[in-house]
């Protein structure tokens, strides 16, 4: 099986299942993932998230309409007071 017919194979309730598994570190069963399990996992999902919308996808963040920063580069400086 390659890795096409794998991602293929996954159903809704085994993505939900595996994005789980990855938020919470555990299976449903309550065992741990090991590193090797978090990571295959975290692959699988990514993969299976391929074919969806951008805002849909596992770590997502929106574009900002504006830029970080102040709004008035000539502002006065803070003055402290002694």
């Amino acid at each position: 099986m390659n890795i096409k017919q794998l991602i293929d194979s996954i159903t809704p309730d085994i993505y939900q299942r595996l994005k789980q598994a990855v938020e919470i570190g555990k299976w449903p069963d309550g065992s741990a993932l090991t590193d090797e399990q978090k990571a295959l996992s975290m692959q699988a999902v990514i993969a299976y998230e391929e074919s969806f919308p951008d805002d849909q996808k596992t770590g997502f963040v929106p574009s900002k309409p504006t830029a970080c920063g102040p709004k008035d580069l000539d502002q006065e400086p803070l003055k402290w007071i002694k």
